[in-house]
């Protein structure tokens, strides 16, 4: 059954009941192995002629429900659940780009995510070429014969300034390259298959288990992407695999579906790299799902309010929400947000660095982690912490300045949030 909106999708999709018990909620096969029906079964199962689960380290039927029903709240056709939103982005690309290849990334990414493609992409042999995405022909300019893909954040983290995903993916849809966004941040509020994103990744952790107690990650296939089209853009989908009995997996794939990417990832990255999600997290994430369209209305509706209460604060030089942005990035913001503009702020202090230490202190309600997209307010200093280990310059360029604090606003009472900023600043 396919369902019109996201909302119902989160409570409904990829799962009515369990055939043995009968059972509403998802139940954890907290198992390692999967017994075969014979040996020529197994054969089959190996073969990818017959699909079924085989290891928890390449499919759960936990992980199978949950998978179904995030691709579903996104509008793909197929899912990967995986043990951390960094295994997804690192699979996401060296699911196409091998040694000697490239990607094309925004500039506005995560500190971990650029870390991971600077440093230890480039020790596999795959290169990132960062580009300013105010201009989405920057991609074009920075695209040769070796690009395989192009990489964004589609409300980049803390930058918060909308990526123009329509724009990139019509620029690099005739080139036979595929747009990879993650979309942590912004679930439910922006579906970027709408826009022409043809790969969907984010951190479960996040917004999608949204209580801070389970880390994994997701990429979803969009089903929208003529990966046939391209062999030569597209080499790793077409060339024979010797490590699955020399597939081609744009052939290999049709008897299932336009799932080429996925299932080469499961059936490849997964398999042999066994990031795996465990049973356990699987089910916490569908617990987070069903809650997901409430919880992230109310985010953004809190964190437009704390903007609006910084941006009056005389101790606050600058205030970074999409509400608050002016020109080009104001106008994404308006056509990519319409359902909300997302539970993150930032902010800077005149203070610079100290000031921002200071502030964070003197918080009592908001926590001071390394996390977002939790039910409770959080708040970290980006420079001292979650983007250490970029240079000045690199720290710029992701949109961190000395001063800049990150909050990820809870959904608390609207009072209680806002009496905890105005002590923390007095």
């Amino acid at each position: 059954m396919s369902f019109a909106h996201p909302e119902t999708a989160a409570l409904h999709a990829g799962w009515r009941r369990d055939p043995a018990t009968h059972a509403v909620a998802v139940p954890i096969y907290q198992t390692t192995s999967f017994q075969f029906d014979d040996t020529a079964q197994a054969a089959r199962l190996f073969a990818l002629q017959e699909v079924a689960h085989i290891y928890t380290r390449i499919s759960n039927p936990t992980q199978d429900a949950f998978e179904q029903r995030i691709a579903a709240v996104e509008g793909g056709v197929a899912a990967l659940a995986v043990a951390s939103g960094q295994a997804a982005s690192a699979y996401a690309v060296q699911n196409l780009a091998h040694v000697g290849d490239n990607i094309v990334a925004s500039t506005d990414l995560y500190g971990g995510t650029w870390n991971l493609f600077a440093n230890t992409l480039k020790d596999q042999g795959i290169e990132v070429r960062f580009v300013d995405p105010t201009d989405p022909e920057n991609f074009r300019r920075a695209t040769d014969a070796r690009t395989r893909a192009y990489y964004a954040e589609s409300l980049p983290n803390p930058k918060l300034e909308v990526f123009p995903i329509a724009e990139v993916a019509a620029i690099g849809r005739p080139l036979g390259i595929p747009l990879i966004v993650d979309n942590t941040a912004a679930p439910i509020i922006l579906r970027p298959f709408d826009h022409g994103a043809a790969v969907v990744v984010a951190s479960a952790t996040k917004y999608i288990g949204g209580h801070g107690s389970s880390i994994g990650g997701v990429v979803i296939d969009g089903g929208n992407f003529d990966w046939e089209a391209h062999p030569e853009r597209q080499p790793a989908l077409h060339r024979p695999d010797p490590s699955y009995h020399g597939a081609v997996w744009v052939q290999a794939a049709k008897p299932l579906g336009p799932v080429a990417y996925v299932l080469k990832m499961r059936t490849t990255l997964l398999r042999d790299l066994g990031a795996a999600v465990s049973p356990f997290n699987s089910f916490l994430h569908i617990q987070g799902l069903e809650t997901l369209a409430l919880r992230i209305r109310e985010h953004s509706r809190n964190a437009e309010a704390v903007a609006d209460f910084l941006a009056k604060h005389p101790a606050v030089t600058r205030v970074i929400h999409p509400s608050h942005h002016t020109g080009v990035a104001k106008q994404r913001s308006e056509h990519y947000l319409p359902k909300g503009r997302g539970g993150l702020v930032g902010f800077e202090l005149a203070g610079g660095a100290d000031a921002g230490r200071a502030f964070i202190d003197r918080l009592k309600l908001f926590y001071h982690v390394a996390n977002i997209g939790d039910a409770r307010s959080l708040a970290i200093h980006p420079a001292s912490t979650t983007h250490s280990q970029l240079s000045a310059e690199e720290q710029r360029a992701t949109g961190v300045s000395p001063g800049y604090v990150r909050l990820s606003v809870g959904i608390e009472h609207i009072d209680d949030i806002l009496a905890d900023l105005s002590q923390a600043l007095a």
